[in-house]
């Protein structure tokens, strides 16, 4: 064991969760496929505190999905296992806001901080074989924001990030959670990507024009209601090349339910991330946030929907040496993929 894991003590991660907005290619035809856009947000999050101990033990929420990372973690990049964490808070599994990637790149994160490396991101998300299909969980991982990545090409790494923005701070996004609702995930989802049919080649190149002429300026421009537009466009034309596999354009039937009435109220950006069931919408100010998950709150009462009002994350993972040995070290936080 090295001086300097000796000498940190314990750290603290917190990563966020991310939004899939939807793939901008799914044709491929040009030598890369998928291309997503997403956005970080600042909840719900994975917080994760570690330190060495005599053997391996993980209390908290998702417990058993954190244990199973460590020890991967110490088979196939020999990692030492002997630490104790404890899950402060858990982003909720399958229901499309990245909870697999943000926990694994958390966990590597901090064991090789205790080991006094500084290894990149992208590094461990190859050993742990993350973004297979987007780069969108890495990268928020990374640098958080308004996330636009290039797509699968023939590289075996984590598609590029081609844009990346801010995410207003004064902006709110609505999260609608079906409590106790899953999307695909595992074999399931590999077998629905199978089975669709082809992706027609006007509609990727349209949704790619969508995102940079349209989305990334207003974006830009902080017009909410041109970027809401080009949001609701791609979740459309995606949502029902997908509806096969999932049951309709959205997962939750409830959920759909609810996001019919938002656009009622005026919200055109509204969909669903990943393979759901977790749906947002993109509001412009806290206060109509606050007034729309009120009356989703009243309207929607003794249903499985929980309703969030969240903001952007404009950066990525954190992580803090919040205990040294000596008792005498400050505390250090510093950005993750800073």
């Amino acid at each position: 064991m090295s001086d300097q894991r000796n000498r940190i003590g314990e750290v603290r991660i917190q990563a966020p969760a991310r939004l899939h907005a939807g793939f901008v290619d799914l044709n491929g035809g040009l030598g890369r496929r998928f291309g997503s856009l997403g956005i970080a947000i600042d909840r719900p999050a994975i917080v994760l505190r570690v330190r060495p101990a005599a053997r391996l033990a993980v209390t908290g929420p998702s417990a058993d999905r954190v244990r199973r990372s460590v020890e991967r973690l110490s088979r196939e990049a020999g990692l030492s296992d002997a630490v104790a964490v404890m899950v402060e808070e858990a982003i909720p599994a399958h229901v499309g806001l990245g909870s697999g990637t943000q926990t694994d790149l958390a966990v590597a994160t901090a064991l090789v901080c205790l080991e006094g490396r500084r290894t990149a991101a992208r590094d461990l998300a190859r050993v742990l074989e993350r973004g297979a299909r987007s780069g969108i969980g890495l990268a928020a991982f990374e640098q958080g924001g308004v996330l636009l990545d290039g797509g699968r090409g023939g590289l075996d790494a984590a598609p590029p990030v081609i844009a990346r923005a801010e995410f207003p701070e004064d902006w709110r996004i609505l999260l609608l959670l079906h409590r106790g609702g899953h999307g695909l995930h595992g074999v399931p989802e590999v077998e629905a990507f199978r089975r669709l049919p082809p992706f027609p080649p006007a509609a990727a190149a349209h949704l790619c024009r969508l995102m940079l002429m349209v989305a990334l300026p207003a974006l830009a421009e902080r017009d909410v209601e041109r970027f809401g537009q080009a949001i609701g466009e791609l979740q459309r034309t995606v949502g029902d090349h997908f509806a096969p596999a999932q049951g309709g354009r959205f997962t939750s039937p409830m959920v759909a339910e609810v996001l019919g009435w938002l656009e009622a109220q005026g919200i055109p950006g509204v969909g669903q991330s990943s393979w759901g069931p977790t749906c947002f919408a993109i509001v412009g100010e806290s206060e109509r946030a606050e007034r729309l998950a009120a009356r989703m709150r009243e309207r929607w009462a003794g249903t499985p929907l929980e309703v969030l009002v969240c903001c952007g994350r404009n950066v990525g993972a954190s992580i803090e040496n919040i205990a040294a040995e000596s008792g005498h070290a400050p505390a250090v936080r510093r950005a993750v993929g800073g």
